[in-house]
């Protein structure tokens, strides 16, 4: 005689067999996010936010700036900042005279 498995028995098997569909969706979920993060980044990575064309690093006294080549804007990550800001007056007036307009 065959053996059916009880209710209980059904409901435990889907229970499982859903969390572990679960897991999965949630799992490629999480690497198309990461995929996603990667190309926005390749293609933003050392592009001027204003206006889209290319950076170019400057090293000034160990700080390095990202300063547009097109519209001439000047970029800075927050502890590029942050050091800009402790600088001597005189410093980041020269510093600043470097960027003068076009």
């Amino acid at each position: 005689m065959p053996v059916t498995p009880s209710e209980k028995e059904e409901e435990f098997f889907a229970r499982q067999e859903f969390e572990k569909r679960k897991k999965l969706q949630e799992e490629n979920t999480r690497k198309l996010k990461e995929q996603e993060r990667r190309e926005l980044r390749k293609l933003h990575h050392m592009h001027c936010p204003k206006c889209g064309m290319g950076l170019i690093e400057i090293d000034y006294k160990g700080v390095k700036l990202d300063k547009c080549s097109e519209c001439g804007g000047l970029w800075f990550d927050a502890q590029e900042f942050e050091t800009i800001l402790s600088m001597e007056k005189v410093r980041m007036r020269k510093l600043f005279s470097l960027f003068g307009s076009k």
